[in-house]
């Protein structure tokens, strides 16, 4: 069993693009959607869907690593600091998922991450990257935890995947805790960085109906006040609230 399973979900065309760790060791995975021309050698999988979601579940039902690790076409690791993560998650067994952080392609961190090992809760995750988390695989499959397919780029509702798997997990008592060590490089630019346009909002809201449920409105309430620029405007935060 490798240490490591990374799973990369890509579109025929871009699959070129990927650049490999080196360490032979750990076990890559191809999962292609809108593939024309297959091939037969271990490691490619082939989806006849749309949606990123589906090419995550494609990697956790396919993973034989101990740990999965999401990639993209257009993220490049850190063998030293996914060294170091792996270190983490085998000294502490009782962790599911390990969220970690990256940087653009200037060097710098894509976000402001805490400075020190987190525990993760519904309320501190939303930011999560798909990229940036290491997960357990016996123990999500033991969760029989899944990306919720619609949800994330290439679906109607084109973000909050993550956000969504890992309060999934948490839901059902695992820990996911995030420790600040930069793992990828992904360029500043991504689908779960929009605010401008209604649909937006409206994806945004149902990611909080999706984790909140009934409590949903509150929580959209208490992160409109804090974001009403980015929503563009105190109607369109009210809109947000609102929004079912």
């Amino acid at each position: 069993m490798p240490h490591l399973t990374i799973g990369y979900s890509t579109l025929a065309d871009r699959a070129k693009n990927i650049v490999f760790p080196k360490n032979s060791d750990w076990e890559y995975q191809l999962h292609i959607q809108q593939a024309v021309k297959k091939t037969t050698k271990p490691g490619f999988f082939y989806l006849n869907s749309i949606g990123v979601a589906k090419s995550r579940n494609s990697a956790i039902r396919n993973a034989t690593g101990t740990y999965l690790l999401f990639g993209d076409d257009d993220v490049v690791f850190n063998e030293e600091a996914l060294a170091t993560a792996l270190r983490y998650l085998d000294q502490n067994p009782e962790v599911s998922l390990l969220l970690a952080s990256a940087v653009d392609e200037t060097g710098h961190l894509r976000k402001n991450y805490p400075e020190k090992q987190t525990q993760l809760t519904k309320f501190n995750c939303a930011r999560a990257a798909t990229y940036e988390m290491i997960v357990r695989v016996e123990d999500v499959k033991n969760h029989s935890v899944v990306f919720d397919e619609n949800f994330g780029a290439g679906a109607k509702n084109y973000l909050g995947d993550e956000y969504i798997f890992i309060t999934d997990l948490i839901s059902k008592g695992a820990r996911c805790v995030f420790m600040p060590i930069p793992i990828a490089m992904h360029p500043a630019n991504s689908s779960g960085a929009r605010w401008g346009e209604q649909q937006d909002r409206i994806a945004r809201a149902r990611v909080f109906t999706r984790v909140f449920g009934p409590l949903a409105m509150p929580v959209r309430l208490a992160f409109a006040l804090r974001r009403i620029t980015e929503l563009g405007g105190i109607w369109n935060a009210v809109k947000f609230v609102i929004s079912r």
